[in-house]
């Protein structure tokens, strides 16, 4: 069952927060970093990547962020209008503070990791100032990621954004999102992220990103009827607690419990999973499709796009999704150019 209530008469479909950013990943690949001589330019971060994936299956997508007054920044807005993602709330920032870069290293299809650059980054100067009620109140669902709410002034547009989303029934969900080198400790991020936590209606994370999220709360606790029950008595109504390989798990508010299907793949690089099953589960809740439907969807989509060299732009249409689960034939590498 899916109980959620979208306010059909409201012309953007999803809004996202926070981190835009630039992907610099690795042409040259089974090979470590220091041996890489080219790297391809793609949109990076968490929340553009999944603004990008709802836009490519057919929903109507805005931002709420801020970019550099220099090229990287021209170009992240540039992609957002070419991938029909309304940017007109995003701010050109004047400071001096530069975009977010993440170069990723890929040694071999279970070997890849990711060297990030985020000294002063703009994404983090989003301002109260730049959330506008009137934008809010256009939106049918809001998108926060963890990472924008690291610090300040960040954190305080994000809590900003929660009060307006509840004061005018817009429906928010929250991808976790732990990024560790973004935050100064465990502690403080289980703090904000439970203070977030309770503000939401959809819940997205692995169960390490739970375990840190209770750390105070149910410390010690791997129950994940226990977490969904926790987030149950503030606003959530739907929880998804991702356990890699084994799948997801998604409980309702009503009591209901899915299990997500799994679409194992050889991958060519393990990253862009996470956004592109956000994306998918997103899409599919909005299409009215009860939770497990919605996962098989965001399954698919992640699956693709680990076997693509991008993230952002491997993000897939629904056909191309459907293709997949209807051709999907085990565990192997799949040439998505030819789904």
């Amino acid at each position: 069952m899916n109980n959620l209530v979208f306010q059909e008469d409201r012309p953007l479909d999803l809004i996202a927060v926070g981190r835009l950013a630039v992907d610099l990943n690795a042409n040259e690949i089974h090979r470590p970093m220091e041996e890489t001589n080219t790297f391809t330019k793609y949109l990076g971060g968490s929340p553009a990547n999944i603004s990008v994936a709802v836009s490519r299956l057919g929903l109507k997508a805005g931002f709420i962020g801020r970019v550099a007054d220099d090229p990287l920044g021209r170009f992240i807005l540039q992609y957002l209008g070419d991938n029909n993602i309304d940017a007109s709330h995003v701010v050109v920032d004047k400071s001096g503070a530069k975009t977010g870069l993440a170069f990723t290293e890929i040694k071999s299809p279970t070997d890849c990791s990711i060297l990030m650059y985020r000294s002063d980054a703009v994404d983090l100067k989003l301002e109260v100032t730049d959330v506008k009620e009137e934008y809010i109140k256009r939106a049918k669902a809001v998108l926060i990621s963890g990472t924008a709410l690291a610090a300040s002034p960040s954190r305080e547009a994000v809590f900003a954004v929660l009060e307006l989303a509840r004061k005018h029934n817009t429906v928010v969900f929250f991808d976790i999102d732990y990024r560790p080198y973004t935050w100064k400790s465990v502690e403080e991020t289980a703090i904000y992220y439970s203070l977030a936590a309770e503000k939401c209606d959809v819940i997205i994370g692995t169960r390490e990103e739970f375990d840190m999220l209770e750390m105070f709360s149910n410390p010690g606790n791997t129950n994940d009827g226990v977490t969904a029950k926790k987030w149950f008595d503030f606003n959530a109504k739907i929880m998804v607690i991702k356990h890699g390989k084994k799948g997801s798990f998604a409980y309702t508010l009503e009591g209901d419990q899915y299990t997500g299907a799994v679409f194992p793949v050889i991958p060519v690089k393990t990253f862009g999973a996470g956004d592109s099953y956000a994306g998918g589960f997103i899409y599919g809740l909005m299409q009215g499709y009860d939770p497990g439907k919605a996962m098989e969807i965001g399954a698919a989509s992640a699956s693709i796009v680990v076997s693509s060299h991008s993230c952002s732009d491997a993000m897939p249409g629904i056909d191309k999704i459907e293709r997949f689960i209807e051709q999907y034939d085990g565990e192997k590498a799949y040439d998505v150019e030819q789904i």
